[in-house]
């Protein structure tokens, strides 16, 4: 079993989903979870949930996409808890499901500040901290669209695919003052807003087309991505840098 006793990890996203496995995850595997979220009412209950089951958690309600917070919030974890030792940088929101020329500059913005800056915001106070403490580990959730592109995401793949570059460039600056920077590509994934969308008239019929594009013949569950996200923040995987780790059931392999 791979061992984060005595480790303080960030999970930003944490109040559902892949976030919210993460964090369990985390936690069975003996870290100190500091959960982010604007959502209160999600880490209320992930709080619950993980302390339930004996795990240690800390909840701290937070706007990836304001600075000020994302500062504030990572200058709470080393006052309360003196280190920093990871962070899974996985909050984000869905495309807008249109073609470029129909998306509106506010619809535009809005994907890039939380799926793109807000992980530039997340990783440049994480790393600040870091560096005082010798070291670390960060994981970026980008997506399967951070490598390819479908139709009607052109916001979304924009965003993810400035997840990786910024992944690389991080994993360059920092290496050799020991914090490692890795992505995960996740393909489809059984979160709530999956859920929520294959029930929608636009969207059901196209869910059958994309179980079949994953070779492996179903999507994925929010806890097979939190066991790769595991694998980065360990030390099992100490010479694994600036690497996309695919999550997605075949999905890129095809």
């Amino acid at each position: 079993m791979i061992d984060l006793k005595q480790r303080n990890i960030i999970v930003t996203g944490a109040s559902g989903g892949i976030g919210r496995a993460s964090v369990i995850a985390f936690a069975k595997a003996g870290a100190r979870v500091i959960m982010l979220d604007r959502d209160v009412a999600g880490l209320n209950d992930t709080v619950e949930i993980v302390q339930s089951n004996g795990g240690s958690v800390h909840a701290i309600p937070c706007d990836i996409t304001d600075e000020q917070a994302v500062k504030a919030a990572i200058d709470e974890v080393v006052e309360r808890f003196s280190v920093l030792h990871g962070a899974f940088n996985n909050a984000g929101i869905e495309q807008s499901h249109l073609p470029l020329h129909e998306i509106s500059a506010e619809a535009w913005d809005r994907i890039i500040k939380v799926d793109l800056t807000g992980v530039f915001y997340c990783m440049k106070h994480q790393v600040r901290a870091m560096l005082g403490a010798g070291g670390g580990s960060i994981v970026n959730t980008a997506s399967a669209l951070g490598a390819v592109a479908i139709a009607a995401a052109s916001d979304y793949v924009a965003a993810k695919h400035g997840v990786l570059g910024l992944t690389k460039a991080a994993a360059v600056d920092y290496g050799p003052h020991g914090i490692r920077v890795n992505a995960i590509l996740p393909g489809i994934i059984e979160t709530p807003m999956i859920l929520r969308l294959s029930q929608e008239d636009n969207f059901a019929n196209q869910f059958q087309a994309l179980r079949d594009r994953h070779p492996i013949g179903r999507f994925g569950k929010p806890e097979e991505v939190a066991a790769a996200a595991l694998w980065l923040l360990s030390d099992a995987s100490s010479f694994v840098t600036g690497s996309s780790l695919s999550v997605d059931g075949g999905y890129l392999a095809i």
